[in-house]
């Protein structure tokens, strides 16, 4: 038998079947229950996370608007009092130091000057309160200091102006000097708002906002209501007197003063023949009491010192008064240059009769003076 004629074993020759691969769920059913409880677990991971870090941002962006909103407070808190304490220290103080101090006795072009200087300076301040950072929650308070600021500025404007004709003589002159008594009044009516309005909204702002241990600053211009008069205004600016009429005539009523007092060094001098013995080195101040006993104010009143002493040359001195108010005193002040030492002197002191005035006896007053050196 022929090896060909074996028949041949048969091999399969036909490749493996692959695997199919596994199909996904047909649309509609459900993965299993292990990997849904992982999907739901990593989705609340996920938005517990995302929670967190939103919460986050939020606590820190507020924080963030509280401190610059705490911070903005007080910031105009601390501006708005620089301002209104430069105006109290830097415009009112020196204002009413200056009508204080008798400056009406110089020339009027010389204190208009000078108010003109210091309602410079108020004009500064309404300028650096106009350029405040106002947070929304202080805008009240803004308009009320505003304001404040506005009166003093305005007054001293109008009183700068109205200066020269007060000065001067007339009706005219006492019509501006009631002018600027009324502006007086726009002084204490800045007092009043920034006390009763400015001051107030600032502080309830600062106290909404839980900010405390801030000072709120307070504010005075005007010193008394005596400067409200216009017989204080006439006296502080050598304004026209109502005791006079503009051609040198008496108006009706009483007039004149009396010398009521004389002080040196401290001790009130006892008229002659009482001696007086003061320790005092020239030059000596004397200070002079007057009562303006008349029932009109009265205008340029001059007082003199005449100080004698034996075997010396007489020492004079005077000083005009540039107003007296109608039943009030004024003291006035007149520095002796030089006193005899160790010898009895004579000290006369003298008011001159003013127009309308016909009794003179109490015009006058003589002292007995022992000057011992200080």
């Amino acid at each position: 038998m022929s090896f060909f004629d074996d028949e041949p074993t048969q091999v399969s020759s036909s490749p493996r079947r692959a695997a199919e691969p596994r199909r996904p769920a047909a649309s509609g059913s459900e993965p299993p229950a292990e990997e849904r409880q992982t999907l739901r677990t990593r989705q609340l991971v996920a938005v517990g996370v995302g929670l967190i870090l939103l919460l986050a941002i939020i606590f820190t962006v507020k924080g963030c608007l509280d401190s610059a909103s705490e911070s903005a407070l007080k910031d105009y808190n601390r501006n708005a009092g620089a301002i209104i304490a430069d105006s109290d220290n830097q415009v009112a103080a020196p204002f009413f130091k200056l009508l204080s101090g008798g400056t009406g006795a110089g020339a009027t072009s010389d204190l208009q000057v000078q108010i003109n200087q210091i309602r410079l300076a108020a004009e500064e301040d309404v300028k650096r309160g106009k350029e405040l950072d106002v947070p929304a929650e202080m805008r009240d308070a803004q308009q009320n200091l505003m304001l404040t600021l506005d009166l003093r500025s305005g007054a001293l404007t109008k009183i700068a102006e109205l200066l020269p004709k007060a000065q001067g003589t007339g009706q005219a002159a006492e019509t501006a000097t009631n002018e600027i008594a009324g502006q007086m009044q726009a002084f204490l009516a800045s007092d009043v708002v920034y006390s009763q309005r400015t001051a107030p909204l600032i502080k309830q702002t600062l106290d909404q906002a839980g900010i405390t241990g801030v000072t709120i600053e307070t504010s005075q211009s005007l010193p008394g209501y005596t400067w409200l008069a216009p017989s204080t205004i006439a006296a502080a600016i050598g304004g026209q007197a109502a005791g006079g009429t503009p051609d040198g005539t008496a108006t009706p009523g009483t007039h004149g003063h009396e010398v009521t007092s004389t002080t040196i060094a401290g001790t009130t001098l006892q008229p002659s023949p009482a001696a007086n013995k003061v320790s005092a080195t020239p030059p000596v101040a004397v200070t002079v009491k007057l009562l303006n006993g008349g029932e009109n104010n009265e205008k340029n009143v001059t007082v003199t010192l005449t100080l004698t002493a034996p075997g010396a040359k007489p020492i004079t001195a005077k000083k005009v008064v540039n107003q007296t108010t109608a039943g009030g005193t004024t003291d006035v002040s007149i520095a002796l240059p030089s006193v005899p030492q160790g010898a009895a002197a004579t000290l006369v002191v003298k008011v001159a009769a003013v127009a309308g005035e016909t009794n003179t006896d109490n015009n006058e007053q003589s002292y007995t003076v022992l000057f011992a050196g200080g």
